[in-house]
């Protein structure tokens, strides 16, 4: 067991801490502003005065990523409805809506390059720190597990990341069940376990799963975006280890 200190927050008899990918530990904005880019411009041109209104939607204005945004928080499945969404408004039938906003979403991905972004600064030494006193880690994303594990693997995170869990044909956030999933693989009581992520989903996931804790992190100080949270913090390096038990 240990204790983690946030700030003038503390939890105690912590076994296990669960980790948003996107814009928690992976610095995912350019990609995701980029992407979503794309796909709008793949859209506006088959559906011409559609593109604007997407932008809005993905939360992009110019070359600022809303981090409440569709495109920073959503799965891969929210998103394609979201477009779909746009798309029907032109006249076009619910299905084959779908079938564009998935097509749309697999060619811009196709075009940028696909390489997990970088960790954020001090990302690496937080996880590893975390480990060495015998936490168990786990990521817990609205990305695909594919894409979750693609980034554990480019980060060589897998010494340390035990549960990699994203949403692909299931619920996605706010859902209990992705939080209750990786602490089935860890071994550990949601009780037992901390959330730490940049969404007012993860909160919400991590509460309905009757977490120990929920710690927010806003890299640009952005409290409102972690609403929920037990404690707000803005660098991963605030997470403190105070106390270790024998065992955990």
């Amino acid at each position: 067991m240990a204790t983690i200190k946030c700030r003038d927050v503390t939890f105690t008899n912590i076994q296990a801490i669960l980790f948003d990918k996107n814009g928690t530990l992976e610095d995912s904005e350019i990609y995701l502003r980029s992407l979503g880019q794309k796909v709008a411009r793949i859209i506006d041109a088959q559906f011409p005065g559609t593109g604007e209104p997407l932008l809005m939607a993905y939360g992009i204005n110019g070359d600022i990523l809303d981090p409440a945004g569709i495109m920073a928080v959503a799965s891969r499945r929210e998103t394609e409805i979201a477009t779909a969404a746009y798309i029907a408004e032109t006249g076009k039938g619910w299905f084959d809506s779908l079938r564009t906003a998935s097509q749309a979403l697999d060619d811009a991905e196709k075009y940028l390059d696909v390489t997990p972004a970088p960790l954020f600064t001090g990302a690496l030494e937080v996880l590893q720190s975390l480990s060495a006193v015998g936490l168990k880690l786990g990521i817990v994303s609205a990305a695909s597990t594919q894409e979750v594990k693609n980034f554990v693997t480019h980060h060589q995170l897998s010494n340390y990341i035990q549960a990699q869990i994203g949403v692909d044909d299931g619920p996605g956030k706010p859902d209990p069940i992705l939080f209750l999933q990786a602490c089935e693989i860890l071994g550990v009581e949601p009780g037992a376990t901390l959330m730490v992520g940049d969404a007012v989903g993860d909160m919400q996931m991590a509460r309905n799963a009757k977490a120990a804790g929920c710690i927010g992190i806003s890299w640009i100080n952005k409290p409102n975006n972690v609403l929920g949270a037990d404690v707000v913090i803005n660098k991963l390096d605030e997470i403190q280890i105070l106390e270790v038990g024998n065992y955990i």
